[in-house]
């Protein structure tokens, strides 16, 4: 299992003839993602590598190959209209992966998807999501990516590499992987995508990186006190940001006493979130954590933990079983089978 996206998805890439555009559409290609259509203006009618044709409008070419989700590496000026554009078609999942969009064209993108709910936004200014095996949409590289049962959501594209390289190297995998960008102004947030990994049955635990600025981090971790029953483990970026100071992301800033690291932590541990102090541990943690609950499970099942493989039967089950039980009761079972 995996959210939104898997071996099925049918691609339209926004702005495939420009230099970002082509260059992660032929690393999508490699991939295996179903690439099936690109949209550039006045360049319609041709094709991308000769394999994927190329439309002047994304409503020509969902109705000739069937899209069902858009990647935008359109321009800053002009994304905004890229993605209602896709919207506007109709296409259930769009992916922007531009970033610099004005924060005024996102408010106004913002409104348009209210009307238009059977579309879901991730981004902007996001890596895109990956099921690994199935599909990439984005600009991650792919090959750090292992089919698993572990669902990462991050804020940021690089730790979001960095939790993946871990967990695929502890053998561990990933689900599906989810960025879902810095700007303070951005589609699907953390509650959106824990949602999705809680329901998930392919899913077994969760690593959810946030950084300073904003409130997302807090009502994600409130979900999670209150809807999420597998392990989750956390990471919170910008520790040592001061105040009032930009750290990387549009959105990663922090005012007052609003959006600081402290409080963040403090909510993710309140809601029984494992919270790391370094993005190096992640991985480590999770393995932790997942030992731990392997640990508890049967007793919190108010089952008896099993210590040996369940005996099915024969000579050898029941020769053995006696011995090993000693005292009284012992003696009397072994004298029952000597006969």
């Amino acid at each position: 299992m995996s959210i939104y996206v898997n071996r099925d998805t049918r691609v339209v890439v926004q702005g495939i003839t420009g230099s970002a555009g082509s260059f992660h559409t032929e690393q999508m290609l490699e991939y295996g993602t179903r690439v099936v259509a690109g949209v550039t203006p006045n360049r319609g009618g041709t094709k991308f590598q000769g394999t994927v044709p190329i439309f002047h409008t994304v409503d020509d070419a969902v109705k000739e190959t069937g899209a069902n989700a858009a990647v935008i590496f359109v321009p800053p000026p002009f994304a905004a209209d890229a993605i209602t554009e896709s919207a506007d078609v109709g296409i259930p999942l769009v992916v922007a992966i531009t970033e610099g969009i004005p924060v005024l064209d996102m408010i106004r993108v913002r409104r348009f998807l209210a009307e238009r709910p059977g579309t879901r936004l991730i981004g902007p200014n996001c890596p895109g999501l990956i099921t690994p095996g199935e599909c990439k949409i984005g600009i991650m590289p792919g090959h750090i990516h292992r089919p698993g049962r572990i669902g990462v959501v991050s804020r940021s594209g690089t730790l979001t590499y960095e939790a993946v390289k871990q967990l695929t190297d502890l053998g561990l995998g990933q689900s599906s992987a989810v960025g879902i960008g810095g700007d303070p102004v951005h589609g699907t947030d953390f509650v959106d995508v824990l949602r999705e990994f809680a329901d998930d049955p392919g899913t077994d635990a969760i690593i959810m990186i946030g950084e300073i600025g904003g409130t997302e981090e807090e009502r994600g971790a409130a979900f999670v006190r209150d809807h999420v029953k597998k392990p989750v483990v956390g990471f919170i970026a910008g520790r040592t940001a001061p105040p009032g100071k930009r750290m990387g992301h549009a959105g990663a800033v922090v005012s007052g006493g609003s959006g600081t690291a402290e409080a963040k932590i403090e909510a993710m541990r309140d809601a029984g979130i494992t919270v790391v102090d370094g993005p190096h541990l992640l991985g480590r943690a999770m393995k932790d954590a997942l030992a731990r609950r392997g640990r508890s499970r049967p007793a919190a099942a108010g089952k008896r933990a099993p210590t040996a493989a369940p005996a099915r039967g024969g000579a050898g089950a029941r020769s053995s079983a006696p011995s090993q039980r000693g005292g009284k009761g012992a003696r009397k079972a072994a004298k029952r089978e000597r006969g």
